[in-house]
């Protein structure tokens, strides 16, 4: 077997072979290349202390990004390869990162202390492939394991949990039955990690593949870091247009909808306040109403305290908020949505739309018929370049000052009755004709 290492990395690693050291690729790179995958980022591990790491490398620019714990970025014909002596971890005292490391002289020792056995193989020209713990037959039969306890592993770092069943989310693996029992043990050490790191690690796996299976087999893990989906799960909704509780309604939407991260977290949270909206009528029905308005401040709350970025934020929010909305193919309607929302979010909304339909009762797909209609008409708006924004009209608020309209305010507000005028097809995008309807409005106003 040989790994197809990229020459910047090989450059590196052949230049610790000449001045004696050893040195492989390890961890994430070696795991993803066994699959066929190409991998983000190339890790090295060495016998090379790091003050000889930056001797060996001292024509290289180096970053001391963990000087204290034995690592070293170097740029390698532009690629950073991060560079690590062997080591084996002190205590973890805060559930993340060891207080101290003692640096050894045996690979078997650094590959000892990691997380799982498919992250714990290393590879080299001289050696091959060094697999002390059945990494490669884990990855072979889609099983995720811990390097030793279980216990010790998530103890030591707490966002291993989160960070396994990302794995499982992307890559499509299992828990062997030590891990996953020991997962739910200590989930609630993910309460000592720090916030953006939990959001970083959550997304990912919310993007993968497998992240409704995962999240449907351990919702009280997914619970501990995002409470706001624990009442939905198991809530009936005794409602003709669903045959599925709300949490197995969202798991069912979350596998129809693009990996993308605003769309999966919006449809995740879509219907968050259902529970706390919910009633009865007489005849047992269930109703929800306000359920959007409710579901945005849940969602509101748990992107902030995940830190997410306020661009992000706004727009799960928004989604959310009009996720109900009623679908009008209509050329106006769908040029005044397209310039309230821009074209990105009105598609993310169609996306959410389907996706909301496709995991609710087959007898009530009625919107995805109003969908097939739409989508038509917004293909033909977007392909004449028909006007729905500012920027698209012919005039500007410099021709309506021609027209004796002082600067201020007023102007903003006449061209904003313009666009709207073209939206609803009451006058063409042409510049005589807009000039025009600016003067009757203009009349009307000083009658």
């Amino acid at each position: 077997m040989k790994l197809d290492i990229p020459l910047p990395v090989q450059t590196i690693l052949r230049r610790f072979y000449s001045a004696g050291f050893e040195a492989s690729v390890v961890g994430g790179c070696v795991r993803d290349s066994l699959l066929g995958l190409t991998p983000k980022d190339w890790d090295i591990t060495t016998s090379a202390r790091p003050e000889q790491v930056q001797h060996v490398l001292g024509d290289f620019r180096l970053l001391a990004t963990g000087l204290k714990h034995g690592t070293v970025t170097a740029l390698s014909d532009g690629m950073p390869v991060e560079i690590t002596t062997y080591r084996i971890d002190g205590t973890y005292s805060d559930n993340r990162r060891p207080d101290s490391v003692c640096f050894t002289n045996r690979l078997a020792d650094d590959l000892s202390r990691r997380d799982f056995t498919i992250n714990a193989m290393a590879y080299s020209e001289q050696n091959g492939l060094t697999d002390c713990f059945g990494g490669q037959e884990d990855l072979q039969n889609s099983i995720l394991r811990c390097v030793g306890e279980p216990d010790r592993r998530f103890e030591e770092d707490a966002l291993r949990i989160l960070r396994g069943l990302r794995f499982c989310a992307v890559l499509g693996l299992t828990p062997e039955s030590a891990t996953a029992q020991s997962m739910q043990t200590h989930c609630r050490l993910l309460d000592h990690i720090a916030k953006e790191r939990i959001g970083s690690e959550f997304i990912r796996l919310l993007c993968g593949n497998y992240a409704p299976q995962v999240l449907r087999e351990y919702p009280l893990i997914v619970g501990q870091i995002l409470p706001e989906i624990l009442p939905m799960i198991g809530f009936e909704q005794h409602n003709p247009h669903h045959i599925y509780d709300v949490w197995e309604h969202t798991l069912h939407a979350l596998d129809v909808i693009p990996a993308d991260p605003v769309l999966r977290l919006a449809i995740l949270l879509h219907d968050s306040g259902k529970p706390y909206t919910y009633t009865q009528d007489k005849k047992g029905v269930g109703h929800f109403h306000g359920h959007g308005s409710v579901s945005v401040e849940l969602a509101q709350q748990a992107l902030t305290r995940l830190r997410f970025d306020g661009k992000t934020t706004r727009r799960v929010c928004s989604l959310i908020r009009i996720h109900d909305m009623p679908l009008q193919p209509d050329p106006a309607w769908i040029r005044r949505r397209l310039s309230r929302m821009g074209e990105e979010d009105f598609r993310a909304l169609l996306e959410i739309r389907r996706a909301d339909s496709l995991a609710q009762n087959p007898a009530y797909r009625d919107r995805l018929t109003q969908l097939d209609a739409l989508l038509p008409i917004l293909e033909q708006i977007l392909a004449e370049q028909q006007c729905f924004s500012l920027k698209d009209l012919c005039i500007d608020g410099t021709d309506l000052i021609t027209l004796g309209l002082r600067p201020g305010p007023m102007v903003g507000e006449l061209l904003k009755q313009l666009l709207d005028a073209v939206i609803q097809g009451k006058t063409a995008n042409e510049k005589e004709a807009l000039l025009t309807l600016a003067k009757q409005i203009l009349n009307e106003k000083h009658r």
